[in-house]
């Protein structure tokens, strides 16, 4: 804060020095259609106002490049540096005429040079002449890797849906096949072998092959008998035993119709037989039977109350575990969507606003959330500067800070301040008013302050300066560049870019100081638009 205060004592003398203006060329001999750097300096006091023309040529020369002007401090004395871009595509000797600067609307006049441009050399018989080569489009400021990773994006959420799909048919079909009783699964495969009409497009083999497969997993799994493994005869002796066994009561009818159909399969599959399609319906027919009677003759067991209430436990474990992967399986679903979901709104953005964005909103940025945070409008100090800022600022008393000598020069002063210079984001605004009548130059107070700064840390100060113009039409003076703080606690400096806004009113001086990183995005948004809401009171008004 006492960087802010000491201006004053800056604002009383002013010194006059001479002005001085300087000319060079990086080379005096160049190629067609090469460039040449034109450097014209201005060593000036601090109070001058300097203007370079903004030409399209000096003298045959085109300029294709007006560089911007630097500034470098010199003791009391700015050295202003200003540079074009010149060039010539017809070859010859050249004369670069006198241009006229402005200083303090005076107008001097930088020294003429001689340039020579010279013939570029083409050997069409040791060098190869090529077509004229098709036109290519520039590359964009992101380059192309955004696609792929947006491609890589959107294939891997298509092959996240294609597996949730085919993993949930493929349960789905599993859920389907598995029947409740070898009765229910029989009648069932019967009716999907009726349905793919196997035997009525010449597939005859490949019919009586399922036919007879599922009449043996009925006998096998409902009979306990080996009948997959068994041939026709083994089978067929195996059910008598069993029937004498389980006391089943079976027809010498029905296991005849099965051993008939059974040898008529074997027939089809080993002999090439071809049974006429009236057979085929009837080997249907009493295969369906045949299961159906035998379902029938399976004595049915009553379970005791032990049996029932064990059943009756493991039926209830079995829906527990059931329930709980389905649980895991919508809680594996879930995690799988919310990592896609994450993936893929990530990618957009970084597509669209760039990694370093989202960088910020993840881990969070303090000049980031001070401009899409609520802004306030305020007015501050007197006479009074009305501005929008993403906070509102702190009034500090400046009598604890100005030394006494200094406020016996000073009427009021009142000063409002946000952060700190040192840290991310800095605001300040002040406004004072002088007893005695004393011509304020807005130069010199801006020189005042930077020098305070340059007290407190401020190292390598690059100044630029500009008028400034309010939407009202109050004319002021704007102050920027950039300037690096040294850390007094950790020693380390820190780059900053700074915006200062000066004003004067009669006995007063209002002044707007915006400090930020450079390079900083949001913080440059945030100045350009507190900069663009600055109003000012008019004294008496």
């Amino acid at each position: 804060m006492k960087r802010i205060v000491y201006i004053v004592f800056f604002l009383i003398s002013t010194t006059l020095f001479a002005q001085k203006v300087t000319t060079a060329l990086d080379t005096t001999r160049n190629k067609i259609g090469t460039e040449f750097k034109l450097t014209l300096k201005a060593s000036v006091d601090t109070s001058a106002r300097v203007v370079f023309p903004n030409l399209k040529n000096i003298g045959a020369l085109e300029v294709i490049r007006s560089y911007p002007i630097d500034t470098i401090r010199n003791n009391d004395r700015y050295e202003l540096i200003k540079k074009y871009g010149l060039t010539q595509f017809d070859s010859g000797k050249y004369t670069i005429p006198r241009v006229p600067i402005l200083i303090n609307k005076k107008s001097f006049l930088s020294d003429p040079l001689l340039v020579e441009v010279a013939n570029v050399k083409v050997d069409t018989l040791q060098q190869k002449m090529y077509d004229i080569k098709d036109i290519v489009a520039a590359e964009s400021h992101w380059g192309n890797w955004w696609k792929y990773l947006l491609a890589i994006i959107i294939l891997t959420g298509v092959g996240a849906l294609v597996y949730w799909y085919l993993k949930k048919k493929q349960q789905k079909s599993i859920e389907e096949e598995v029947y409740k009783t070898p009765i229910e699964k029989a009648t069932s495969l019967l009716t999907i072998l009726e349905k793919k009409e196997l035997w009525q497009n010449g597939e005859i083999k490949e019919y009586y092959s399922e036919l007879t497969d599922i009449a043996r997993n009925y006998i096998e799994e409902a009979i306990e008998i080996p009948a997959m493994e068994s041939t026709t005869s083994e089978l067929i002796t195996a059910l008598r035993a069993a029937s004498v066994k389980k006391k089943m009561t079976l027809s010498q009818e029905t296991i005849e119709n099965l051993e008939r159909v059974l040898k008529q399969a074997d027939l089809v599959k080993f002999a090439k037989s071809k049974p006429l399609d009236f057979e085929i319906t009837e080997d249907r027919n009493k295969i369906q039977k045949v299961i159906f009677t035998l379902d029938k003759a399976i004595p049915v067991e009553v379970p005791e109350e032990e049996d029932l209430l064990l059943n009756e436990a493991q039926r209830q474990h079995q829906i527990q575990l059931q329930l709980k992967k389905k649980k895991a399986k919508r809680i594996r679903t879930a995690i799988v969507s919310v990592v896609l979901l994450v993936v893929v709104v990530t990618g957009f953005f970084v597509a669209t606003r760039g990694f370093g964005y989202v960088i910020d909103t993840i881990f969070g940025r303090e000049t980031k959330e001070l401009l899409e945070g609520e802004w306030v409008k305020s007015e501050y100090g007197n006479p009074g500067i009305l501005i929008e800022t993403p906070q509102v600022l702190q009034r500090v008393d400046a009598e604890k800070v100005l030394p006494k000598n200094t406020m016996a020069l000073i009427k009021e002063m009142q000063l409002f301040q946000y952060g700190d210079m040192m840290n991310s984001f800095y605001i300040m605004v002040s406004t004072s008013q002088f007893k005695q009548p004393t011509d304020i130059d807005l130069a010199k107070a801006m020189e005042g302050n930077l020098k305070i700064i340059e007290a407190q840390g401020g190292q390598n100060i690059i100044v630029k300066q500009e008028d400034f113009e309010t939407e009202s039409g109050v004319q002021g003076l704007k102050g920027y560049g950039t300037m690096s703080m040294l850390n007094p606690l950790t020693k380390s400096s820190e780059k900053v870019y700074y915006e200062i806004l000066y004003f004067k009113q009669n006995q007063g001086l209002q002044q707007i100081m915006i400090v930020y990183p450079e390079g900083d995005q949001y913080g440059s948004a945030i100045a350009d638009r507190m900069l663009q809401s600055v109003e000012l009171r008019q004294v008496g008004n």
